[in-house]
């Protein structure tokens, strides 16, 4: 059994790999192909100087193969609980709860109001509190240097943009209505989670079978769908295709948030209008629609700080960010460095000396993991 586990694993591990490889070798090409068209550039690998977008291509594909490898590591522990002979341990990865945020919300609540960091889902909280603070200090970075669904939104848009050489946004009538539905979202989740419930069924819930089980949820959705959910699927990634980030512009409460938070960044994407000749290539570039051409500041809550508008800017020293209040100019490839070491830092330091690990016992898991696997477990 030992020998047969570890023939699949590494089988895994070399298909992974394999499809890293070929990913990788695919979308650079379409992910240098945006910035390229600013400066008419006939080198499809040519990237403007000091351009830093292969960095950040690189840092969403480093993030998307920690999550796929998440995964893998969250289908092996499923494996091990549903063999009760098994001689090797599988450990559950905590990884896994990034995937959780309204779990995540439901544990901060808790935090704030009893000081304990609760043993079911320490990680996913962990996490959240770390992407919060990152939108405060770095804007919506989380959602184009690391959000693994951010980075495949991206790649559907770039794809689209080749195929059918034009970008597509809907008009002021249709984009604004649309945009806060996602807004919408989270009023409902902020609503039920932070005013509806009481204190008691807060601690409550956290303890509960569902909750424990809430991971296990979560993968069933993609692993047993529903002809429902999988005509959802297919219905954004189409929409997504059409209208550039359509789930991430219109759709993500965790974008929603992030982006209120953005309003109260220090730093800023800053325009000097007196260098500025008037190109249009920072607002041609912007994958969120922002029209940095017209503005002194970007102070949207759309902007994901990818910095595609300053790497397209022709004219050194016109777009900057800065931090407004004390005008202090940041280099943007020091800001991105500190923005990655910060996150990931944060989650070697969570591994490290914790919280990270819940306690729930390897026993628990396996009592409620078959009830979700048969559809019977009950929202509480």
């Amino acid at each position: 059994m030992a020998l047969l586990f570890a023939y699949c694993l590494t089988k895994i591990k070399v298909i992974f790999i394999m499809c890293t490889v070929v990913i990788k070798n695919d979308l650079k090409g379409i992910m240098m192909n945006i910035v390229d068209k600013q400066f008419n550039s006939d080198n499809l690998l040519e990237a403007p100087k000091n351009s830093i977008q292969k960095y950040r291509f690189y840092s969403q594909l480093f993030s998307l193969a920690i999550n796929i490898w998440i995964g893998i590591e969250f289908f092996l522990f499923i494996q091990y609980l549903r063999n009760p002979q098994a001689t090797e341990t599988v450990i559950r990865p905590p990884g896994v709860e990034a995937w959780l945020p309204i779990g995540s919300l439901v544990s901060l609540r808790h935090y704030f109001e009893t000081g304990i960091v609760n043993n079911i889902h320490p990680a996913g909280m962990m996490i959240f509190i770390t992407i919060l603070i990152m939108a405060l200090l770095f804007k919506k970075g989380f959602c184009s240097w690391i959000c693994p669904v951010g980075f495949i939104e991206e790649m559907l848009g770039d794809f689209s943009e080749k195929v059918f050489k034009r970008r597509i946004k809907p008009p002021k009538w249709l984009d604004y209505p649309l945009r806060s539905l996602k807004y919408i979202i989270l009023i409902f989740f902020a609503h039920a989670i932070l005013v509806s419930m009481s204190s008691l069924a807060i601690e409550t819930f956290i303890y509960t079978d569902y909750n424990i089980a809430s991971d296990f949820l979560m993968i069933r959705f993609f692993t047993d769908i529903t002809p429902f959910a999988l005509k959802v699927v297919i219905g954004l990634v189409l929409l997504s295709l059409v209208i550039r980030g359509f789930w991430c512009r219109y759709l993500c409460p965790y974008g929603a948030l992030l982006g209120m938070l953005n309003f109260i960044s220090p730093t800023r994407i800053v325009r000097n209008s007196k260098t500025c000749i008037d190109c249009s290539a920072c607002t041609t570039a912007c994958p969120s629609f922002i029209k940095v051409e017209k503005v002194k500041e970007v102070y949207s809550d759309e902007c994901t700080g990818c910095m595609a508008c300053i790497d397209s800017c022709p004219v050194e020293k016109t777009l900057e960010i800065k931090v407004v209040k004390k005008s202090l100019t940041l280099n943007k490839a020091k800001w991105a460095a500190v923005m990655l070491l910060f996150f990931w830092g944060s989650m070697l330091g969570y591994k490290m000396f914790g919280p990270w690990q819940n306690e729930v016992t390897v026993e628990q898991y396996r009592q409620v993991l078959p009830i979700v696997e048969k559809g019977q477990m009950a929202h509480p």
